[in-house]
């Protein structure tokens, strides 16, 4: 058993799988931001269109698609996410063909990723609290988006990309080796998941 537990923990901290959880989450939100960008156009054309997603009071992509936040620097948001999932995508496939890219590279991806992530909550928080109605692809979109941020912070705590103090650096590796991210991860998405619930309730499946 403790056997395989270490196998577990190798594979867990080994590029392989760190890249592969990366350009998979990557290509997750790729598609659900095309899908949000069809959604925008439609919506543009016909702003009381009945998009599929739309499946209650709720759960309504249109609700949050026609409201400003869905265009706060003055297209669809989603547009950002056809730019910005293509670099990660490219950096995800590249690592794992033994590409190692410059310190600096990476510290300006983590501190762009960062801001991308901080906005998919704020436009998460913004459908919750002041819309009033969840889409489940912008929901897809902030998963996606978290999975990438903890691959990339865990390679970059790793590799020290962050040109962390050495002593912060051996304590974020161990950190990384007992799993500690993980299980930030783990706790921060339940904890989504029980909000949404706390706030909405049955009215998710009216």
């Amino acid at each position: 058993m403790s056997g395989l537990l270490e196998r577990a923990h190798t594979v867990r901290q080994s590029n392989v799988w760190i890249y592969t959880t990366m350009m998979l989450s990557a290509c997750v939100s790729l598609l659900a931001s095309f899908v949000l960008s069809v959604d925008a156009i439609e919506l543009a054309k016909n702003p009381a269109a009945n998009l599929a997603c739309n499946i209650n009071a709720t759960i309504s992509c249109g609700t949050v698609g026609i409201s400003w936040q869905a265009h706060l620097l003055g297209f669809p948001n989603a547009y950002l996410g056809l730019m910005a999932e293509p670099v990660v995508i490219t950096i995800a496939v590249a690592s794992l063909a033994k590409v190692r890219f410059p310190r600096g590279f990476m510290l300006a991806a983590q501190v762009i990723y960062t801001l991308g992530l901080i906005f998919a909550y704020w436009l998460f928080y913004q459908a919750m609290f002041v819309i009033g109605a969840l889409c489940p692809w912008c929901l897809l979109v902030t998963l996606s988006t978290t999975l990438v941020f903890a691959s990339l912070t865990h390679v970059n705590l790793r590799d020290n990309n962050l040109f962390l103090p050495e002593r912060a650096h051996e304590a974020a590796r161990a950190g990384l080796r007992m799993g500690i991210d993980v299980l930030i991860v783990v706790l921060w998405l339940a904890a989504v998941v029980a909000l949404v619930f706390a706030k909405y309730g049955l009215a998710l499946f009216a």
